[in-house]
């Protein structure tokens, strides 16, 4: 019974220990002095390899308090919409369902779906609709947002995603393929997105 004992409290030191562990951005590049001589010996006339650590960059600095503004970059692979941008909020389409992200949120990288993306700032409301995508969230309270396609809501013609959509429907229930139905099911689904979001 003692002996079962106290090898429970060394499994929980040995995981405290673990826990307390810095993150591999933290640690800093350390270069083996012995392995660079014995590799002057073998190739003189070439540098030693460099290892990830040697690649690595600090994790941003995470501010004291938490900042009151959001700072959103939101690129598109043509354009960029938003670069730098001071925001109170922005609510994007994660795959998980509507994501709320606030000055401080927690770092988090999350995919997209076709959805409805809004920018607030104060009292104005820009709202985008996305195709797909991935938002990185940083601890620095920076928010990228990459998506593979965007139109701000108001640029969209509620008669074509109606005519888009019954199209597709079609090709869908006429699809012999594999590949048909899956290209047919992304238009559903891109279609029926854009449509609930312009009924509201």
């Amino acid at each position: 019974m003692f002996r079962q004992a106290s090898r429970l409290v060394s499994r929980s030191i040995t995981a405290k220990s673990a826990l307390n562990r810095a993150f591999s951005t933290e640690v800093p590049s350390t270069i083996d002095s012995s392995f660079v001589e014995a590799w002057k010996k073998v190739a003189p006339n070439m540098d030693p390899p460099q290892t990830p650590s040697s690649f690595m960059k600090p994790r941003p600095s995470t501010a004291s308090s938490i900042p009151t503004k959001l700072t959103v970059n939101f690129v598109l692979p043509y354009a960029s919409e938003l670069s730098g941008k001071e925001v109170d909020m922005v609510i994007i389409p994660a795959t998980t369902g509507q994501m709320g992200v606030l000055p401080g949120h927690v770092p988090t990288i999350a995919e997209l779906k076709p959805g409805i993306m809004s920018v607030h700032e104060g009292t104005d409301i820009k709202k985008y609709f996305v195709s797909s995508g991935f938002a990185f969230l940083h601890a620095n309270s920076v928010a990228d947002i990459i998506a593979v396609e965007a139109v701000p809501l108001e640029n969209i013609d509620a008669s074509q995603v109606q005519k888009g959509l019954a199209e597709f429907t079609q090709k869908l229930a006429s699809a012999t393929t594999d590949l048909e139905k899956a290209e047919a099911q992304i238009g559903v689904e891109v279609h029926s997105a854009m449509n609930a979001a312009l009924s509201g």
